[in-house]
């Protein structure tokens, strides 16, 4: 785990931050520009499906078309897939979010169901998990690149949005203070995040690592494509926990 945590911090450095974020940024760049010259509507096909719903929750300042790859893909597949309304970008506060993606699920009776989250969606997810789903609604959890510790990079961005992720935020805090949910929950991430340089492990998770760098690449390269999808075909058992030795 150090050798890993060195390796962590020389990629972390400015030349690597030079290789990589304009790779990222163009990724979610052509994202963002393809969603705005396609329909923005929800298609009607995505109610439709027999296996488990899919509920997506994307990062701030993100839509869910930023997740219509796997959409598209999980309901060919039959899946019925469910977007929040009126989530936008996802600015709102994280409490505000999760009550009302709560909503749409009770309203629907939907059981069984499945996040495909990604970033801010992980942390809205998790407290769904912890404080809304009194019905037990919610099986489990993907999250990809989820700042569930936090990411010291929050503090640089002067916009309100991000500073729910600041380490010390005690809404943060609380939630990965709380870790019993954390089985029901599959966290992949990049092999470096430069928005989330901490890292995106989560303790008493099945931890899916990518050999990918960037925020958002992993969402469009087709091996954290196969990452996340295999992740949501099975329900693999939490990585395992250490233990004393007498």
């Amino acid at each position: 785990m150090e050798r890993d945590d060195r390796n962590r911090t020389r990629r972390g450095g400015i030349l690597h931050y030079l290789r990589y974020l304009p790779r990222d940024y163009e990724f979610v760049t052509r994202s963002h520009l393809r969603s705005l010259l396609t329909d923005a509507s929800v298609p009607k096909r995505y109610r439709q499906g027999h296996l488990a719903p899919i509920l997506l929750l994307p990062g701030v300042y993100e839509s869910w078309r930023l997740l219509r790859w796997f959409a598209d893909a999980l309901n060919d597949a039959g899946h019925p897939v469910v977007v929040v309304p009126g989530l936008a970008h996802n600015r709102r506060p994280i409490a505000d979010t999760a009550l009302t993606a709560q909503a749409i699920l009770d309203a629907h009776d939907l059981r069984g169901v499945l996040i495909l989250s990604h970033s801010k969606g992980g942390i809205i997810g998790k407290t769904m998990m912890l404080d809304t789903d009194r019905g037990g609604r919610i099986d489990r959890m993907v999250a990809v690149n989820s700042p569930f510790s936090g990411s010291r990079m929050a503090r640089f961005v002067p916009t309100s949005g991000f500073r729910p992720f600041l380490p010390s935020d005690p809404a943060l805090a609380r939630l990965s203070g709380l870790v019993d949910v954390n089985a029901r929950i599959t966290s992949v991430y990049a092999d470096f995040d430069g928005h989330v340089p901490e890292g995106s492990h989560l303790p008493g998770a099945r931890n899916v690592r990518v050999p990918i760098d960037g925020h958002f690449q992993l969402l469009g390269h087709a091996a954290g494509r196969a990452a996340v999808l295999a992740a949501l075909a099975t329900a693999g058992p939490a990585d395992p926990q250490p233990t004393n030795s007498a």
